[in-house]
């Protein structure tokens, strides 16, 4: 197959085959595009892909069925502006390589084939782009994207993944990815479409998307981000609710739960703080005060007495008059209440 040096363009998706990848497709060494879609073809990607066919711009390899680790090799591709490895059994984390791609930092175009063969053959594939499938043609140099849906992929998503500054599609939906949303997301300034949904996310949404501008398809649901969708720029433009349903923690429009201030509650508990306070200090400086009240009452009155003994005397021929005062009124009422009681009895 690979006899003739010039080949240029292996188109062999959809029909049906199966095995692990011919050893002799190492020896297409022109190949810039290479389509194996939509077949049963098993086992490990290749590492010669990466190897021997540095001149690779399109790599189309999805609804197959491979397995193992994306191999780093791939990032050897500096012309490569297409990589679709969905539907597939690939397992690992995401390279963080596949940031090096420099046919996704730059808009130099890509000619998937030499222009003297389009006279006799136009060059077609069939790439999911904002969630449906469309068939490229002609445009199909100018199409940039990296389709990782619909594996066993886990981890975070790479950090190096938003140096890819011309990188039009971004689909990493259907994984078992976690962590946060790359804070440095707004980077990907030509990004179109972005699919996240699916795996399992966590944290706020960055700020960062809404500089996207050219952002016109956002799938972020069935993950576990929280906290305010933003609500600047293209975010406007996102209504529809299913974008961010399965989110229980997400809040403000579209959704229906609405956002509250990370201030509220703990006003309400510093609040609640300082009213107990405020009564702990009440109640202290209340009874300290009754303490130094019969303190200083009990020495004023009983410690004069102690130290003047004229006082002392007087004090006790005070209190012998008021008990016998007390003695003769309560003895006069008792005779009075006696004599009346007689009375009424005769």
């Amino acid at each position: 197959m690979c006899s003739f040096p010039s080949l240029d363009w292996l188109k062999l998706s959809s029909n049906n085959l199966s095995g692990e990848l011919s050893l002799s497709l190492q020896n297409c060494t022109s190949l810039s595009t290479l389509d194996i879609g939509d077949n049963r073809f098993s086992g490990n990607i290749p590492e010669w892909i990466g190897g021997s066919h540095l001149s690779l711009s399109e790599l189309r390899m999805r609804a197959n069925m491979f397995s193992g680790k994306i191999p780093e090799r791939l990032c050897r591709l500096s012309h490569l502006h297409i990589l679709d490895l969905a539907q597939n059994n690939l397992s690992g984390s995401i390279p963080p390589c596949l940031g090096n791609l420099s046919g996704l930092t730059s808009l130099t175009s890509y000619g998937s084939l030499p222009s003297s063969l389009h006279l006799y053959y136009t060059p077609m594939m069939d790439l999911v782009m904002k969630g449906r499938q469309m068939q490229y043609t002609s445009t199909l140099e100018l199409v940039n994207i990296i389709d990782l849906s619909s594996n066993n992929l886990w981890g975070r998503i790479p950090e190096d993944l938003t140096n890819l500054s011309t990188l039009g599609t971004l689909n990493l939906s259907r994984n078992q990815l976690t962590g946060n949303i790359p804070q440095k997301i707004g980077g990907l300034q030509r990004l179109e479409t972005l699919d996240l949904s699916s795996n399992h996310l966590s944290g706020p949404i960055p700020t960062s998307m809404s500089s996207i501008t050219s952002l016109n398809h956002l799938n972020l649901s069935y993950n576990n981000l929280s906290g305010p969708i933003p609500s600047t720029n293209q975010f406007q433009t996102f209504i529809d609710p299913s974008i961010y349903e399965g989110n229980s923690e997400l809040c403000g429009p579209p959704l229906s739960a609405e956002c509250h201030s990370p201030n509220d509650g703990d006003g309400d508990v510093e609040d609640k703080d300082e009213d107990e306070t405020e009564d702990k200090l009440d109640k202290l400086w209340f009874y300290l005060s009754i303490g130094l009240g019969f303190i200083v009452g009990f020495w004023t009155v009983f410690g004069s007495l102690v130290i003047k003994k004229s006082w002392r005397h007087a004090y006790f021929r005070f209190l012998d008059k008021v008990k016998d005062w007390l003695f003769v009124v309560i003895a006069i009422n008792m005779a009075r209440a006696r004599r009346m009681m007689e009375m009424n009895r005769s």
